[in-house]
């Protein structure tokens, strides 16, 4: 992106993303995608070294008023100054928590006092300087998001912070920038992996392990281009349904650790600096961060991965059945109107008028949560469903077919 030649006095205002619309009564409402925004500038951009502060009187005259908007000024070139200093920041985690700076030529490791970070007394510090070197920034000519390295080379990122491009650009948490190749994206699921080599970005520890509702969730990203940005909170919910602009219902994680616009593609992690999901967007009746932003789990998205990097189409799992988004009786549940014949239902033996109470153990409480289940699993999966049928609860072994 070109800047103009005379540096602006303040940095620029992002555009602010148009207003979502949201679906109509019986279903649930889409979250768009974070948009990409474009990459925000270097300090040197901000237009050289700070104002020095005025001199003071050599002889005190009384009380002194200050200028309150000196006061901002100030405040702001001091701001400015932090910013630029961040981006000549370089460290390399090792697997004993302990943080050593290297220099920036690379010519070796300098000479200073490891620093150690206790993960029981500062979790999230540990989770920032633990996840943060896998984490990346994409640039595509249309703006900017995020990826996370899962492999050697390879790079987890959002189907729509890639969009059509065959070529991006990949920026490391060291500020070095390769060309990568998207090698495939599944709008579906919204998922897309890059190949790109030459990075000292090594691969991120993924969560075995679910989620629970409460715990430590820490955001790592580029928000409207600022690489490297960490944000936490909580996990806010799980087996969110969450629709997209295809339709497809994919069950997110929920948590309002803050995710903006950039953010898209990058990591949300545990306390123990694994990644749970893959952060993706947002709810939001303005376009920026209110609390709720949604990630894709990291098991939908490393088996999603995997077969774009193995070169297939990407195929959903489904049970061959329909409902409405809430029962009848207003029970808990997904409540089978119809049964596909010959579909994975049909052949298990699902009968229509069955309430679908849970799969594999995990509750479902309506339709859609049910829809967004499928997502999680692929085509010829086995699977255990639970029933209530007429008050008698059955469990059937349903072999999973395709969604089409």
């Amino acid at each position: 992106m070109t800047w103009d030649n005379q540096p602006p006095a303040m940095p620029p205002q992002p555009p602010t993303p148009p207003t979502p619309a949201w679906g109509s009564a019986g279903t649930t409402v889409p979250t768009p995608p974070v948009p990409p925004v474009p990459p925000v500038p270097t300090a040197d951009a901000w237009g050289g070294a700070p104002t020095p502060p005025p001199q003071r009187n050599a002889t005190p005259s009384g009380p002194r008023r200050t200028n309150p908007f000196l006061r901002v000024f100030v405040s702001l070139v001091v701001v400015l100054g932090l910013f630029g200093l961040g981006f000549g920041i370089r460290s390399l985690v090792d697997d004993n928590t302990t943080t050593v700076v290297r220099s920036s030529s690379g010519s070796g490791q300098v000479t200073t006092t490891a620093v150690t970070i206790d993960p029981g007394s500062e979790p999230i510090a540990y989770v920032a300087a633990t996840v943060s070197p896998s984490v990346v920034q994409i640039e595509t000519t249309d703006g900017v998001g995020s990826g996370v390295a899962y492999d050697i080379d390879l790079f987890i990122t959002n189907a729509h912070v890639v969009g059509t491009a065959s070529t991006v650009t990949v920026r490391d948490s060291q500020g070095t920038a390769v060309k990568g190749q998207v090698l495939g994206a599944d709008t579906g699921t919204d998922i897309a992996v890059v190949r790109a080599a030459g990075l000292a970005a090594p691969a991120a520890k993924l969560a075995t392990v679910k989620p629970n509702v409460g715990q430590i969730a820490v955001a790592v990203g580029s928000p409207y281009g600022l690489e490297q940005t960490v944000t936490s909170g909580i996990v806010s919910a799980v087996n969110r349904p969450v629709p997209n602009e295809k339709s497809v219902v994919i069950n997110r994680i929920q948590t309002d650790a803050s995710i903006n616009p950039g953010n898209s593609g990058g990591a949300l992690a545990n306390r123990n600096g694994e990644i749970m999901g893959i952060n993706s967007s947002i709810y939001s009746e303005t376009g920026e961060n209110t609390g709720i932003g949604f990630a894709i789990p990291i098991s939908t998205a490393k088996r999603v991965a995997d077969q774009l990097v193995a070169g297939k189409t990407v195929a959903r799992a489904g049970l061959g059945l329909s409902g409405p988004s809430t029962t009848p009786s207003g029970s808990a549940g997904a409540y089978v109107q119809s049964v596909t014949s010959g579909g994975a239902a049909d052949k298990a033996g699902i009968k229509s008028g069955d309430l679908i109470v849970a799969v594999d153990g995990v509750p479902v409480r309506s339709f859609d949560e049910l829809r967004g289940m499928a997502s999680g699993y692929s085509p010829g999966d086995k699977v255990v469903v639970e029933v209530n049928r007429d008050g008698r609860i059955l469990d059937v072994d349903v072999t999973l077919g395709t969604l089409k």
